[in-house]
């Protein structure tokens, strides 16, 4: 019988190309999600019952044993980019890990891949990097021999950066940003699914730090994205204090509004743009893994192109407008 992986987490947007890699590599895939229901998308990956989604709150002890009996091998892929409820970044992000880990290592399995951050540091600037640093840290307190992966900023077709700031083109004259010099290196999703696999399949453990071919400020990343989709935009720089205010101004009015108006930035986010969030000098990457990761610019206007201001038609107007000025 071909070995079994669960991936907790495997229908989020970095899950779902484990999950489809690993399936391509032959692995039964047990997709460990909070519903199911919501995940169903992920079982045309494998053949018929090679992937499956299953209930699973990786908060619970029991939830999370269950989702792993069997597996030769875990994965997580469970984050947050801001908390929710029950959903703290120490609940997900520092507990979670090490709970997989510790349940893991007792079941008797002996693979296990994270998902960390490109950023994750014990005393860093943000509640979000401090978490992302104790979660490392309880995975390799239980499966010393795991590998752990520290992507910098994702980018794909499902991603909630270029798309959220290319629907935001669409409203006015402005593209309003915070740490617009903060320098970033964003890596291809399917990229970091390749180099999970390789931890999966025992051909790597240990942490790797995982970068594109592209470093660019934040500013840079916005004029890359404005170009794509044909806009001409100001790209505006909001100051520290001012975005303080305003996610301050949100998180209230989030709160009288009983959770409906949703915060467009948070005041721990703005403190991780505080830093750069780049692959450090000396750190095993790509290279190590032999991966190629790919370019923003060969993968952007795959799915970028729907915010141009005609859509899937931009080009053929482009065409028609020169035919008629011959």
């Amino acid at each position: 019988m071909s070995k079994l992986v669960t991936i907790y987490g495997g229908s989020g947007f970095i899950g779902r190309y484990i999950a489809r890699r690993m399936a391509k590599e032959g692995w039964r895939v047990r997709v460990a999600v909070r519903d199911p229901n919501q995940a169903m998308f992920v079982r045309p990956y494998g053949a018929v019952g090679q992937v499956e989604p299953v209930l699973c709150n990786v908060r619970d002890d029991d939830s999370v044993a269950l989702a792993a009996r069997g597996a030769d091998a875990v994965v997580n892929c469970v984050g947050i980019l801001a908390e929710a409820g029950r959903n703290t970044f120490k609940a997900v992000q520092a507990e979670a890990p090490g709970r997989i880990a510790r349940i893991a290592a007792a079941s008797g399995v002996t693979t296990m891949v994270h998902v960390s951050a490109q950023g994750a540091d014990a005393d860093g600037p943000s509640e979000y990097s401090r978490t992302k640093a104790a979660g490392e840290a309880a995975v390799l307190a239980h499966m010393p021999n795991a590998m752990i992966v520290r992507p910098s900023i994702v980018f794909g077709a499902e991603d909630e950066f270029f798309n959220r700031f290319a629907s935001l083109s669409r409203i006015g004259p402005v593209l309003p940003v915070v740490g617009a010099d903060t320098l970033f290196q964003p890596v291809h999703v399917d990229d970091v699914a390749a180099a999970v696999v390789k931890g999966v399949t025992g051909h790597a453990s240990g942490v790797y730090a995982l970068g594109g071919p592209d470093v660019k400020s934040f500013r840079g990343l916005m004029e890359v994205l404005l170009d794509v989709v044909r806009r001409r935009r100001l790209v505006l720089n909001i100051p520290n204090w001012a975005a303080h205010i305003m996610a301050f101004s949100f998180k209230i009015a989030g709160v009288l509004s009983l959770g409906i108006i949703k915060a467009p930035i948070t005041a721990d986010q703005i403190c991780s743009l505080s830093e750069d969030n780049v692959v450090p000098a000396g750190a095993r990457g790509f290279a190590e893994l032999g991966i190629k990761p790919a370019a923003m610019a060969a993968i952007l206007p795959d799915y970028l192109w729907r915010y141009r201001p005609s859509g899937q038609f931009n080009e053929i107007k482009k065409s028609a407008k020169n035919l008629r000025n011959t």
